[in-house]
């Protein structure tokens, strides 16, 4: 595949992450948790049950979709800096196992309403209270999966930033994207700030995608950057 196609394809990955994960971590939840009401919470998964396995699945292919972005993502850009693109490599590694420590914390509280294994020792009230739990425990874990996508937004802004086959300014942008999603270091920070977060990542993620479907890379000036490696 060239380098052209291989840039369309991470920009459509990487598109269909934002969707997927969006939807199964935000919406689904959205839709599904009470805050301060176990009951609630319970009655709710177990009245939307499609939509929760949904919910679900969006969260598993929303891993896959960014495994696939990520490695695209390396193979364009080591020819800009290697080191840079394998600390970038490494730190996606890191991003998508956290995010799918997530997904199966995702999956916990069905099994815990559903009295799964010994839990079924538990009273109904404490299998609803620990099922909220455990979706606030996948809300935490998801924010420390923002911190790993914000570093790797920073290094792979720095790579474009240097790369001469896309322009410069998407990787300024991205760069401070990656800044403001590195805020969730706090959690409390990042959700009060979230407006300002997600401004700065509209304003670099979907320049940036649109740039990769559409015309992917200058496919000569990255086969000079390739051959001067």
């Amino acid at each position: 595949m060239s380098a052209r196609g291989k840039a369309r394809l991470a920009g459509a990955a990487e598109f269909l992450e934002g969707l997927t994960s969006a939807y199964g971590q935000v919406i689904v939840t959205g839709k599904l948790v009470v805050e301060g009401s176990a009951a609630a919470t319970a009655a709710n998964l177990v009245a939307n049950e499609k939509l929760y396995w949904l919910g679900l699945a969006s969260c598993l292919f929303g891993v896959i979709f960014h495994i696939l972005w990520g490695a695209l993502f390396y193979d364009l850009f080591r020819v800009v800096n290697r080191s840079l693109a394998r600390l970038a490599a490494f730190v996606v590694i890191v991003a998508c196992s956290v995010q799918a420590v997530a997904a199966v914390l995702y999956l916990a509280p069905w099994l815990v309403l559903n009295g799964a294994g010994s839990l079924g020792a538990f009273s109904v009230e404490q299998r609803q209270s620990l099922a909220l739990w455990l979706f606030r425990w996948n809300d935490y874990t998801f924010e420390i999966y923002l911190v790993f996508f914000g570093f790797w937004c920073l290094l792979i802004g720095i790579l474009i930033f240097r790369s001469t086959f896309l322009p410069w300014i998407l990787g300024v942008l991205l760069t401070i994207d990656g800044l403001a999603w590195m805020l969730y270091v706090s959690p409390p920070l990042g959700r009060q700030l979230f407006t300002y977060i997600a401004i700065a990542s509209a304003l670099s993620e979907i320049p940036l995608q649109l740039w990769l479907l559409l015309f992917g890379v200058n496919e000569q000036r990255w086969r000079e950057k390739a051959a001067a490696v």
